[in-house]
């Protein structure tokens, strides 16, 4: 049912690739800030959970776990808006930001003691690490906060290293796409906030 096949020259398994398709159209429905993206997301989530704890990456997994709950979250955010309008993007206040990295480094010891302790995976401070900042970036992105992307692409980065290792290559190449797609995100989340910032000229109504 889930055997390994090639593609590309590549060994992959019929989750991992539907797990590819998935996250692709969630990152890119996330770019165009279309609500359906959290629904890709969810199923995405699910499919990448059987694959990464079949490759002993429990905090991955578990993760996925932890993002199909965000998303939800997240899509009820985007839905409800702000005072009745869709949830602008913002920026991060200088508290935000010191939240956020605190956060951070407080789910990477204690992901990372964890996983160490209780699980037979062979990178608990890589996935510990990687696992809290992915955590760090869903909450931000379910706020529409442009600091997501900045947190995706370090995290993104690490993962194509930490997928290679593992052997998982096909998905590998899925999060130097996804390095790629942040980039755009980025961009793409500025000017959506500039142009939301800028004043409504006279006789434009």
């Amino acid at each position: 049912m889930n055997d390994t096949l090639v593609l590309l020259g590549f060994s992959t398994t019929p989750l991992e690739l539907l797990g590819f398709v998935l996250s692709v159209a969630t990152v890119v429905l996330t770019i165009l800030r279309n609500h359906w993206g959290w629904f890709f997301a969810i199923v995405s989530s699910a499919t990448y959970g059987v694959v990464f704890f079949d490759a002993r990456l429990y905090g991955d997994a578990g993760l996925q776990g932890v993002f199909i709950a965000a998303s939800v979250w997240g899509w009820w955010q985007w839905l409800r808006g702000a005072e009745g309008k869709p949830l602008p993007v913002t920026r991060l206040a200088p508290a935000g930001w010191a939240w956020s990295l605190a956060g951070w480094a407080l789910g990477f010891f204690a992901l990372s003691a964890f996983l160490k302790a209780y699980t037979d995976t062979d990178v608990p401070h890589m996935d510990g690490f990687l696992t809290a900042g992915s955590l760090v970036g869903q909450l931000l992105t379910a706020k529409k906060k442009i600091e997501n992307w900045h947190t995706w692409i370090v995290v993104d980065i690490l993962y194509v290293g930490l997928y290679i290792y593992k052997g998982l290559h096909l998905t590998a190449i899925l999060y130097a796409v996804f390095v790629v797609l942040a980039v755009l995100g980025l961009r793409a989340w500025t000017h959506a906030a500039q142009d939301a910032d800028m004043p409504v000229a006279e006789g434009a109504r």
